[in-house]
């Protein structure tokens, strides 16, 4: 299977957008600023509703209007940091593959999405019940904490990438 991965990130490297950010002396660092943006946008607006949903932050504010109005940003965050972090995996894609660090850091983007899901399957469905308490029940709680563990965990690892490259 690694064999494939490796194959299939020689074929994304050697690809004319590879080799030109690859080769650039500027495209990298323009890349590594928007997804910066990216991601404090995805993670800043993530642990809004995660700091609520474990009782600590907004406490007025109903859940369902907080996410309802930082939806919009954690995805245009999250499709910038997508589009941003390809970019830069694009130029030197065989070693990123190969990085501990890079495929930890998708385990735990995996973690968060399916906590997101579990959370929206399950939980969301009582929130009617608690929109409004300053403490939400437990299983809200969890996933708040799940998901702002997860993400601080992606940033730790996203950073220590580059100090493996």
């Amino acid at each position: 299977m690694f064999d494939f991965i490796q194959h299939l990130a020689q074929q994304v490297e050697a690809s004319a957008l590879g080799k030109a950010i690859g080769g650039s002396g500027y495209l990298f660092p323009v890349c590594e600023v928007i997804h910066v943006v990216g991601l404090a946008l995805v993670i800043g607006s993530i642990s809004i509703v995660d700091l609520r949903l474990l009782g600590l932050a907004s406490l007025r504010r109903p859940v369902t209007d907080l996410t309802r109005q930082l939806l919009p940003v954690t995805w245009t965050g999250f499709c910038i940091a997508a589009l941003s972090g390809s970019l830069m995996f694009s130029a030197n894609a065989t070693h990123y593959v190969a990085v501990g660090y890079f495929q930890l850091k998708f385990v735990f983007l995996f973690l968060a999405a399916v906590n997101m899901l579990i959370f929206h399957v399950l939980t969301w469905k009582s929130v009617a019940a608690w929109d409004r308490q300053p403490r939400p029940p437990a299983m809200a709680r969890l996933a708040g904490a799940v998901s702002l563990c997860c993400w601080i965990v992606v940033v730790f690892l996203g950073r220590w990438v580059g100090f493996a490259t």
